[in-house]
């Protein structure tokens, strides 16, 4: 088993244990006992291939990540939290990839998906936690300007840790094509068609200032599916709005690979597209 794969699977035991942790202390009264029954099989299973030490296939890996996520469903709406777990102020964690670092090559390289996850967006998680931590302090006092400073951190790091937490899972290996169901029929009601959707999704990406992203987003005010583009991770965001397919157009995204060509990078970056991972946010909108 190579080195990249072995860190993954670890990566995974430490999520399940986490999630394990929380579901102890959660204050209801709730039966988890068949949650961690299953949970602990796949920890067995995990650990089996840990143990084997020998290389596992595309296939095989994608099951353990389909079997933890139908697990993690499970749990979630066991405590009746259809979205996330609760996350005490200044204990945010950086989420595994769902997939292995080398999974997007050629679309995006395993150097640049490894300094992405493991620094940026870790930066990201750290600095949430200080300024939930900070705003907590501040709060007591009468130092306005610290508590604003603090804000702002807040709203720049927690942007930048929940947009990453979305754009890891907007894409698979496996992606590209086109989407389906409730999703086509809204891109198609909102754009006309899904090659103009693309489009101008596109030229959203491509024409943020220096760093940003470009969004899919469902409007709750409005009903309807839109395109937004935001510098930074926060500046001149829309709010009212669920994301559901974002795209990181910061240069650490794509610049090790691509340098300058920012452009060929959105190009390329349809093919590992997740539509079913965008639907099934859809789906929770509109449910």
């Amino acid at each position: 088993m190579n080195p990249q794969t072995k860190q993954y699977l670890h990566a995974l035991l430490n999520w399940a244990e986490e999630v394990e942790s929380k579901i102890k202390a959660t204050e209801r009264e709730v039966d988890f006992s068949l949650l961690e029954e299953k949970m602990t099989q796949w920890k067995e299973e995990i650990n089996h291939y840990l143990e084997e030490d020998k290389d596992i296939s595309q296939a095989v890996m994608g099951k353990i990540q389909e079997n933890g996520q139908n697990l993690l469903d499970d749990v979630l709406l066991s405590r009746g939290e259809p979205n996330a777990a609760y996350v005490p102020v200044g204990e945010h964690k950086l989420p595994p990839l769902p997939y292995p670092y080398d999974a997007l090559e050629p679309v995006i390289s395993e150097e640049i998906m490894r300094l992405h996850h493991d620094v940026h967006h870790k930066g990201y998680v750290d600095g949430l936690n200080k300024a939930e931590k900070m705003i907590d302090k501040w709060s007591e006092s009468q130092n306005g300007q610290m508590l604003r400073h603090w804000m702002r951190e807040q709203s720049f790091n927690g942007s930048g840790h929940f947009l990453h937490s979305i754009f890891w899972e907007n894409m698979s290996p496996d992606g590209g094509g086109n989407p389906n169901g409730i999703l086509a029929r809204e891109i198609n009601k909102a754009f006309g068609s899904f090659n103009r959707f693309k489009q101008l999704f596109s030229q959203a990406a491509k024409s943020v200032q220096g760093t940003g992203w470009a969004m899919l987003v469902w409007e709750l005010q409005s009903g309807r599916l839109a395109i937004q583009s935001i510098e930074k991770h926060n500046m001149y965001a829309l709010w009212d709005v669920i994301p559901l397919l974002v795209l990181d157009v910061w240069e650490h995204a794509y610049y090790l690979q691509y340098q300058t060509d920012k452009g060929k990078y959105v190009d390329n970056w349809w093919q590992v597209v997740n539509w079913d991972d965008a639907l099934q946010r859809l789906k929770k909108v509109k449910t």
